[in-house]
């Protein structure tokens, strides 16, 4: 009989007792995970503390995405010498993906060159995974960057209570395809400030809650028609919630906000998924919208067909609809009020959803 008791008694513990994340938790060269996002944009993200039980089964997602995580095995030369054995040993990167470290939004309006396809590099190991550098692609020239100060993502092991600061320093600069420099600085505060069990159309897990707080400071030297001068890109606080089980390679929820107005606001909501129909993705994929936060235009791009559009508050109140044409389209939204909205791009079959702030 005491036997059974205590077997009782532990059973709550081994049941609900929080995890403890490692490096292997997280993806590294040659894997792959599908990530659906959901436009939800009222998500409760405040919930946290010991023994949670977080409920978001009900996210649809409205998009997925394939992310990959290459070896430098396939790098081009100069990437390979960047980031490869013949870099030091600090920048010797594990591996690297798409990334949205810069404000490409921001960069494309400013810039006489087209900047595309950002990649981040970060170096796994026991103890961290940190960010080493990037590389971009300026008018079809691919040129890698060394952070200059590396900032550290993940320290490990993970456990709840855990607090760490980093920080990181990248200087881009652009010569000789174009004579501009982009620098950016970030601070990061980072608490694993929770644990519990979380749900999602994924399933459930045992998962610890990270929060990261980021502030940034981006600046661009730009050259135009001869006239050189720096230009300060604003960049609202952000705040990272993940949420992060073992085994699982990506974390299993993310949301993103900004800081607007003084209000912490939803822009992302992403969570690991299955495999999903890739007609789900054709018409999400093919638009871009910037830039966001928004101020008074919106820019619509990559819209292939006549198609009806709808702007919606976080309530579900229809702020304004409209009809886009094939090619680059706006939305004037200067008298729309400070806040998230959800525009809706509807092609027969097809959906598109874009999370825009209005600042």
């Amino acid at each position: 009989m005491k036997l059974l008791t205590f077997l009782f008694a532990a059973v709550p513990y081994f049941l609900f007792s929080q995890i403890t994340i490692s490096n292997s938790d997280f993806s590294d060269g040659g894997d792959v995970s599908y990530v659906s996002t959901a436009s939800d944009l009222t998500i409760d993200f405040s919930a946290t503390g010991a023994n949670q039980n977080w409920d978001y089964s009900s996210l649809v997602s409205t998009g997925q995405v394939l992310k990959e995580y290459a070896t430098l095995d396939g790098a081009s030369f100069l990437v390979g010498f960047t980031f490869g054995d013949f870099a030091g040993l600090n920048y010797q990167a594990s591996n690297y993906t798409a990334s949205d470290a810069l404000p490409l939004d921001q960069l494309n309006q400013i810039l006489p060159v087209e900047i595309s396809d950002i990649r981040q590099f970060s170096k796994n190991t026991n103890d961290s995974i940190t960010s080493v550098g990037l590389s971009i692609t300026v008018s079809g020239t691919e040129i890698p960057f060394k952070s200059d100060t590396i900032e550290t993502r993940y320290k490990f092991p993970l456990n709840f209570g855990d607090v760490y600061d980093s920080r990181g320093y990248s200087n881009v600069d652009m010569n000789p395809v174009y004579n501009g420099i982009w620098r950016q600085y970030r601070q990061r505060h980072s608490e694993v400030d929770g644990w519990g069990t979380i749900t999602t159309p994924f399933g459930s897990f045992e998962a610890l809650r990270v929060h990261h707080t980021i502030n940034e400071s981006d600046s661009l030297y730009v050259d135009l028609f001869g006239f050189a001068s720096w230009v300060e890109l604003p960049i609202p606080v952000a705040h990272q919630y993940e949420w992060i089980a073992a085994g699982e390679l990506e974390p299993v929820l993310r949301i993103s906000t900004s800081v607007i107005a003084g209000n912490e606001t939803v822009t992302t909501v992403e969570y690991k998924d299955n495999n999903l129909s890739a007609n789900l993705n054709e018409l999400t994929e093919s638009i871009r919208i910037y830039p966001n936060p928004v101020n008074e235009v919106l820019y619509i791009e990559g819209v292939k067909a006549k198609v009806e559009y709808s702007v919606y508050t976080v309530a579900g109140e229809k702020v304004m609809d409209g009809v886009f044409m094939p090619g680059k389209n706006s939305i004037d939204i200067h008298g729309v009020k400070i806040g998230s909205y959800l525009l809706k791009v509807s092609d027969e079959d097809k959906l598109a959803t874009k999370v825009f702030v209005k600042k």
